[in-house]
Parts: C-alpha cells; structure tokens; sequence
C-alpha cells in the first residue's frame, strides 16, 4: 500500500520543538514521523553516534529536550538503513529532517527531500549578490560549510548559537556578530530553530531571517496529494 509522506529527523520524533511549524504547512492525516534515535537511549546512542575527534558533527534533540552530538558519517549510515525500511513499508515521498550535507544517500523510487541540496540554491537564488549570515548550533560546523554554500555569489559569514540550548544572551551574541560581518540576510541552518528564535532575530537586527524548516516543509506540502 502507497503511503504518502514521512518526516525523518536525525534525533527522536515527534520533534515538539518544530512540530507547530510543520503541521502549518503538512496535513497531519498525511504525514508520519520517524526519528534516527527512536527507542535509543543515551547511552546507546552514544554507542552508536558519538562523534570522534576528526568526524563532522551534527546535533540534534532527544525527546528530553537535550541536545545530542552526533558523528556526520555514522548517521549518513544510519539514515540510509531508515530510508530502505520507509520505502519497504510503502512511503513515497521523505522528507530529511536535518541541513546537514549528505553525499550518498538514495532511494529506490521514492521522492527523498534533502534540505542540504534544496535550501543553498534557493537562498543563493532569493539573495543574488547580498551578504548572507549563516547561523549554526555548534562551531564544528562552520568549517564543513564552503562547498554547501558554494553557490552564493558572497562568501557568507557565520555565527554560533545552538537552538536546542536556551540562551537570548548567546543568540544576542551570535546576531551581533553576523550584524558587524555585514549581514544583510540571515538563514538559521539547522533545523531546530523556530519562529522564536527567527523573530528575535528579526526584531534585533531589522533584517530577514529565514527559516530552514519554513522552507522546506512548504515544498513538501506541494508534493502531498490528498
């Protein structure tokens, strides 16, 4: 039986934090929700994820509400395990619940949304020759992102502020920093950021701050036929 869309996000589902803003956009009788980390407890995540020194590190939320570091490469592996058994089980379309870049994983036949090839050239193509701030939850990240930004006709800037640790005074900082860098527009790179944290930013710097989940999400909806 053809099932329509799933979400699957790199920590547990359903993500709370992003939800409302995903239910605005997906119809809730279409769409399922599924999670690399689901029935994982800590421990065994860190087994199975932990970063070492030298990987790429992604983060994500545990039903908890903590923010969780995760080794690139091992959830690359564990995501593709997920998307076969999705596919197995008859959903057409899955949309990636992570900006993360990905450089190998596939489908058989069904529609896989990846925000990291879907969100760089929309926003290179919505920005032409301004200056783009980038912010992202962890520091690892900012050097692992010159060939996902590739295409902006300016090299952006970046600023650090994680969304799954509350803290206006380090997303102040972060703002600040991308503001002094020359800012004219803001994309919150992670999927965990939400209308809070867009507004805040909005209201601090006067400038647009766009959404990842925002974007992306809206492109799915257009995908469901109901």
């Amino acid at each position: 039986m053809t099932k329509s869309l799933v979400t699957l996000t790199i920590g547990q589902s359903p993500r709370s934090d992003i939800m409302p803003l995903l239910t605005a956009h997906l119809p809730a009788g279409h769409t399922d929700h599924v999670g690399l980390l689901d029935g994982l407890s800590e421990a065994e995540i860190a087994a199975r994820f932990a970063p070492g020194e030298n990987d790429g590190v992604l983060v994500s939320r545990l039903h908890n509400g903590a923010q969780v570091r995760l080794a690139t490469a091992k959830v690359e592996q564990g995501l593709q395990a997920k998307i076969n058994a999705l596919e197995a089980e008859g959903y057409d379309t899955i949309l990636l619940l992570c900006t993360g870049e990905f450089g190998a994983l596939t489908t058989r036949s069904a529609l896989l949304l990846e925000p990291d090839r879907i969100i760089p050239p929309l926003v290179s193509a919505i920005v032409h020759d301004h200056q783009v701030g980038i912010l992202v939850p962890v520091a690892e990240q900012m050097r692992e992102q010159a060939n996902k930004w590739r295409n902006l006709q300016r090299p952006p800037c970046f600023a650090v502020a994680s969304p799954y640790i509350p803290d206006n005074e380090k997303l102040t900082d972060a703002a600040l920093s991308l503001q002094e860098q020359g800012a004219d527009v803001v994309v919150l790179d992670c999927i965990g950021y939400n209308r809070t944290h867009r507004d805040f930013l909005q209201a601090l710097l006067g400038i647009p701050v766009l959404l990842s989940n925002v974007l992306v999400a809206k492109l799915a909806a257009e995908l469901i036929i109901e």
